[in-house]
């Protein structure tokens, strides 16, 4: 069947249809809204697997060995780009799970007022539309390609579409992260699984020096225009950003307490990080295997799985397939459930305030619905799998501006955070178009600066710069406007800063309204950098200075591992 079993089907359907009906399950647990959009039952192992399962999906597999294939080694530096970012996610974790939020929109309500709430809600329901749109899209030809074409394109998003709505739309939240701890263990396993097979073929690591007479392919060295500065520009643009990607409020805050979510989101996306090393090493291996061949490098992950697979057991490809498959379910159940909750709390809600709990279950239930809909609408739309998933995150680093201000100074207004986001858009937008990019073109220092990217055949502004330029744009118009603004309400802020400063108890319980402390929560007082100020910089504790050190040995790790492969 062009390349694929009958027993590899059969063991693709049997998988699918497991993992959908363990998410269905969860279902029993769903008592109202909250369970429904924020259950906070779960511990650090299944947090791990949840941040590591949201934030996998196949085509960045595919991604890494295509880069590797055309640039070698240095092609892991195209998902390495937010390793130096990762340690801070232990010190993001707490800090989002003591809001006691259920959207991050609720954030923005509780800092700012329900417009800022209102921009925030309506951008990312726009955001994650696209995001799950492009990741079908994406999706579905890898898995065309690694079934040989028995499996259509279409068909596939079809039926991931399908499975994961209906765990989703049953169990909520709860069933992403059920599901999500199933896919990301063998999601890890088929990481892995490919390589010491490739390995062996070409002769290990001598063999592929032997076969591959280029030694640039075996460099670590970061390929040409990503280097240490564009590393930086784009590690600070992921952490302004990270906060306002409306899943990662789940990543931190799902678990019982927030040690549990901060040991998740950091180690889960540790692993992720390591799983990058395997799929690197998969296209390198690759690249002596077909040595002398001329094949689509976008298309080597699928064929070496093709390859290798059926020769380790029967039904390992449609093993491989449910992987791939499930990699980007994964995701995508963890975005539909983030944008339901977004509409349904922060746009339904506003026009029907009145109503009952299961109501507002049920208008979540099916605002997954649309919000799919929407999405698979858009990726049958596209003509072909489009490359630029950057501009989702340039948009999320937008509104994070304002978090960030928000967090920080107290002055901030909510003007300012209309400001900020949209002038940083206007920035964007002016920095993308023809007579801006000839201006810069003609500015004395633009190619010593590396201002200009022509990589793609058109003359562009690079993007670290361009980053630069729109954040400095927001922050700017933020500080500005606060200055020329209305002061928030020192009782507003107050309740705001003192959530942060309330550690969470164990088994606190989850209140129907959110930002709310329970009766027998403790506030800390306050410690500040700088305490006679406006600035709210707070003074780190003991295990957040021990955590974000471990976190830097982890990356430290990792990195200099891949190092020794490559001098080995």
């Amino acid at each position: 069947m062009l390349g694929i079993s009958v027993i590899d089907i059969l063991v693709l359907v049997v998988y699918l249809v497991g993992v959908t009906f363990l998410g269905i399950l969860a279902m029993k647990k769903i008592g109202g809204m909250s369970d429904f959009i924020m259950p906070r039952r779960f511990g650090k192992w299944m947090l791990t697997m949840h941040a590591f399962g949201s934030g996998t999906h196949s085509d960045q597999a595919v991604g890494v060995a295509s880069k590797t294939y055309i640039s070698g080694l240095s092609g892991i530096w195209y998902q390495w780009l937010y390793l130096f970012g990762t340690p801070f996610y232990w010190l993001i974790a707490p800090m989002m799970r003591r809001f006691r939020a259920l959207t991050t929109a609720d954030i923005f309500e509780l800092r700012y007022n329900r417009s800022v709430a209102m921009l925030y809600a309506i951008i990312s329901i726009a955001m994650m539309i696209t995001t799950i749109g492009l990741m079908l899209k994406g999706s579905g030809a890898v898995i065309a390609g690694a079934s040989g074409g028995c499996i259509s394109s279409d068909t596939a998003i079809l039926f991931m579409t399908v499975l994961f709505v209906a765990y989703g739309t049953a169990g909520g939240l709860g069933a992403a992260i059920v599901t999500d701890f199933v896919q990301g263990i063998l999601t890890i396993v088929f990481s892995f699984l490919l390589l010491p097979f490739v390995l062996g073929a070409v002769g290990g690591l001598d063999g592929m020096r032997t076969t591959i007479a280029n030694s640039e392919m075996f460099s670590l060295a970061a390929p040409a225009g990503i280097g240490v500065f564009y590393i930086i520009v784009i590690s600070i643009n992921a952490l302004i950003g990270i906060v306002t990607q409306p899943h990662i409020l789940a990543n931190c805050a799902a678990g019982r307490t927030e040690q549990d979510g901060q040991f998740g989101f950091m180690v889960g996306s540790l692993t992720k990080r390591i799983c990058t090393v395997a799929w690197c090493l998969t296209g390198l291996a690759g690249v002596a295997f077909y040595i002398g061949q001329d094949i689509d490098p976008d298309n080597l992950y699928g064929m070496l799985a093709n390859e290798f697979l059926p020769q380790i057991l029967p039904g390992a490809l449609g093993l491989f397939i449910a992987t791939l498959l499930a990699s980007v379910m994964s995701s995508c159940d963890s975005f539909m459930i983030a944008a339901s909750a977004l509409f349904t709390r922060n746009v339904y809600k506003l026009a029907k305030p009145k109503e009952s709990d299961r109501h507002y279950l049920w208008a979540a239930r099916l605002a997954s619905v649309g919000v799919v809909a929407l999405g698979v609408v858009y990726a049958y739309w596209l003509s072909g799998v489009v490359q630029g998933l950057e501009i989702l995150w340039k948009i999320a680093s937008m509104m994070g501006i304002a978090f960030w201000m928000g967090l920080f100074w107290r002055r901030t207004t909510p003007a300012a955070a209309w400001a900020s986001t949209l002038s940083a858009l206007v920035a964007w937008w002016i920095s993308s178009q023809s007579f801006f990019v000839r201006w810069i073109s003609e500015m004395p220092r633009a190619d010593t600066l590396r201002l200009l990217d022509r990589s793609s055949g058109e003359t562009a502004i690079s993007l670290p710069w361009q980053m630069i330029f729109y954040l400095t744009v927001g922050f700017a118009a933020g500080f500005f406007i606060s200055l020329m603004t209305r002061r928030t309400e020192s009782t507003k802020l107050e309740r705001f800063y003192t959530l942060l400063r309330t550690p969470v108890i164990e088994e606190e319980p989850n209140l129907k309204e959110p930002c709310t402390l329970p009766d027998r929560a403790q506030t800390l007082p306050r410690r500040v950098l700088f305490p006679n100020t406006e600035l709210e910089i707070g003074i780190p504790s003991k295990r957040s200075i021990t955590g974000f050190a471990a976190g830097w040995a982890c990356v430290a790790a990792i990195i200099l591992s891949v190092y020794w492969i490559s001098r080995v």
